[in-house]
């Protein structure tokens, strides 16, 4: 088995701060190839008719509604778009199976109408901590959506957070709405949002490895972030579809839920106790932003996002079809060599880049993909060409990956690794995500991205590592896998 042809240089390592650049599934761009037969997209409407910018709220995906897109058609960064939850939108534009609207200041929401924004036409509606009463058409519409197969993702704040003093906050807004509408009043969801504002903790997960939400195309999630919010207690003598998914320090069973699911009728829904997670810190001019969608000691982004996939996947019409000629699908891990035991085998890299030096450590076994740490100007290259099968709906490439770097700055990108999707022709159909010196830390950390736009096509998948010309930054990566079902 090769090792490695060249030395490589350990300089002392400085741990920098966590930010990841870019975080999501497949960027599509327009002049690439698509799948034969697209999938249709998940719709989601993202409210903004319920004062969700007002204080220093700025609930909103972007400044251009109801589409986003008229902001930038096609966003590499969440700074392409304006508003606190930017990020949320752009990540999940990014994967080219959603399509992203806002009800604007003015709206009201309707469902079984002629409007555009009328819920009939969307698979998830998002209420991100409402400050304004939903009339009873509205609560009308929401329930009715929900019974028939739509996802309902609600996100409160603390009692008392009355943004536009109005004498009503989220927590009284969206307890309203499940007990004071014409659908069904009797506790339909299975929890009520307690009146309480918790200053700070980070909620934890459940054992769970099953569950969609916790382990979704989009990661795993292990913590979330509570900076003034609040949570729910779970009736499941009500509907015993209600789970607590995360829970306050000390809590369980069925109080001291933070993040809880539940179903009603065809439809699905999430409960999320506070606003800080989604928060990405960056917005219109103004607002006291906080960053907690990439909180360091919460996994928010993965948990909006998975959430966000469960709620679609709920609606009659959700758009769970698969991309592709609608073959069939086995289900199966489909990259050769995935955890480089038989060294180059499978694998263009690089030489000395797939290696069992004792200089780095193998997450398992003995041989791992090492991607520069020269600390001089240097380019390596790891990649694998793999078919993925039309009949297939869900596709999540995954590896473990380690930084470690001898740069000390906390704001610079000097070095970067890109994890990229190429055709046949060697075009760039999508970047994965860009990580840096500046996401070093110790030991590894499993990354997951979506694949299923790309069913139907043989694509390259690339992981590029670029150097500058001084301190050396080291990007290893280990278990890697692509699995279809």
């Amino acid at each position: 088995m090769p090792g490695p042809t060249r030395p490589r240089h350990r300089l002392t390592t400085s741990l920098a701060v966590l930010g990841l650049l870019v975080t999501g599934a497949a960027v599509h761009t327009a002049a690439t190839a698509t799948p034969a037969e697209a999938a249709t997209p998940h719709r989601v409407l993202f409210d903004n008719a319920h004062a969700e910018t007002a204080g220093n709220a700025d609930w909103i995906i972007s400044t251009s509604q109801p589409d986003p897109l008229g902001q930038d058609s096609t966003p590499s960064a969440e700074t392409d778009w304006t508003g606190a939850i930017s990020s949320w939108g752009v990540a999940l534009q990014q994967t080219g199976d959603y399509s992203l609207k806002t009800l604007p200041s003015g709206s009201s929401l309707t469902y079984g109408g002629s409007g555009a924004q009328d819920l009939a036409n969307f698979d998830t509606l998002v209420l991100p901590e409402p400050n304004t009463l939903f009339t009873t058409a509205e609560k009308t519409a929401i329930m009715t959506f929900v019974k028939n197969g739509g996802g309902l993702f609600m996100i409160s704040d603390h009692t008392g957070a009355d943004r536009n003093n109005d004498g009503e906050d989220a927590v009284e807004i969206l307890n309203d709405l499940m007990t004071d509408n014409s659908v069904d009043s009797t506790d339909p969801f299975g929890f009520s949002i307690d009146s309480l504002s918790i200053s700070s903790d980070y909620p934890s997960a459940i054992s769970d490895s099953s569950n969609p939400v916790l382990h979704g195309s989009f990661g795993t999630v292990t913590k979330s972030l509570i900076a003034s919010g609040t949570t729910a207690t779970l009736k499941p003598a009500d509907n015993s579809s209600v789970k607590g998914l995360l829970y306050r320090t000390g809590y369980s069973g069925n109080t001291g839920a933070f993040f809880a699911t539940s179903t009603f009728g065809s439809g699905r829904v999430a409960f999320w106790g506070d606003s800080s997670p989604i928060d990405d810190g960056t917005g219109q001019s103004g607002n006291t932003l906080y960053d907690g969608w990439n909180d360091s000691g919460a996994t928010n982004a993965a948990l909006a996002l998975n959430a966000t996939e469960w709620l679609a996947g709920g609606s009659d019409d959700g758009g769970d079809d698969g991309g592709g000629d609608g073959g069939t699908c086995t289900a199966a891990q489909l990259l050769g060599n995935n955890g480089f035991e038989s060294g180059s085998s499978t694998w263009s890299a690089t030489s000395g880049v797939i290696t069992n030096s004792s200089s780095q450590s193998a997450r398992t076994g003995s041989y791992y993909a090492w991607l520069d740490g020269y600390g001089s100007a240097h380019t390596d290259t790891l990649s694998q060409s793999v078919t993925v099968p039309s009949g297939c709906t869900t596709a999540t490439l995954s590896f473990y990956l380690h930084i470690d770097t001898a740069e000390t700055t906390t704001s610079t990108a000097y070095d970067t690794l890109k994890v990229q999707v190429l055709n046949s022709s060697g075009t760039v159909l999508g970047t994965l995500a860009t990580y840096s010196n500046l996401n070093a830390a110790g030991g590894y950390t499993q990354r997951s991205f979506s694949l299923a736009s790309y069913a139907g096509q043989t694509v390259t998948l690339k992981f590029t590592g670029t150097e500058g010309s001084t301190l050396q930054t080291s990007f290893v990566i280990d278990d890697t896998a692509l699995n279809v079902s």
